[in-house]
């Protein structure tokens, strides 16, 4: 399988990299996957969990006692609590946002499918979500993931983000846009 070489030159890239030979090697790409997004959602949730793994004053074994006991709070797998240990003897807990990503990039890329992130001013129905997902296809010959956020400070519109490319409609785009164009 094929890494692009910009997810690799990073730190928390090769560590995700790492991370899936291992899971790959084991049959568990699929459990660790899920695991990552139980912790993301826990990073998103929680500032304590946020602060915690982002406080460069807290030992070795202290983050990686604390991070043992949150990976059995939220049930995650072994595979993914070892891995969660290796980062806090290492003291790389802080890269562990950029892992996640960077495992789900990699994670995807190796089943043909692609990510993307769209944002748009209010919640998107499940309707819209299905002929986003079935364009979006159509454009880029994979397998696409919708990941959802809203954000009402772009107007109205979609921003969507797929790998590096970024499409913007977003009303505030255009509106800034045009203001650009009347002080020309």
């Amino acid at each position: 399988m094929e890494i692009s070489g910009g997810i690799t030159a990073s730190l928390s890239g090769r560590y995700a990299s790492a991370l899936f030979e291992l899971a790959n090697e084991q049959g568990h790409v699929m459990a660790v996957e899920s695991d990552l997004e139980k912790l993301d959602a826990a990073l998103r949730e929680s500032a304590d969990l946020k602060n915690l793994i982002g406080n460069p004053q807290l030992g070795r074994e202290d983050a990686g006692r604390a991070m043992d006991a949150v990976g059995g709070l939220i049930g995650l797998g072994e595979l993914t609590k070892k891995f969660i240990g290796v980062l806090a003897a290492n003291r790389r807990l802080s890269a562990l946002p950029d892992v996640i990503r960077a495992f789900a990039q990699i994670a995807a890329a190796s089943r043909g499918e692609a990510t993307a992130e769209v944002t748009s001013a209010h919640a998107l129905d499940d309707a819209q979500i299905a002929a986003l997902t079935e364009k979006l296809q159509g454009r880029t010959g994979k397998s696409i993931k919708l990941k959802t956020n809203v954000d009402p400070d772009i107007l109205g519109g979609l921003v969507v983000k797929i790998g590096s490319q970024m499409i913007d409609s977003s009303i505030r785009t255009r509106l800034n846009s045009l203001a650009t164009a009347m002080k020309a």
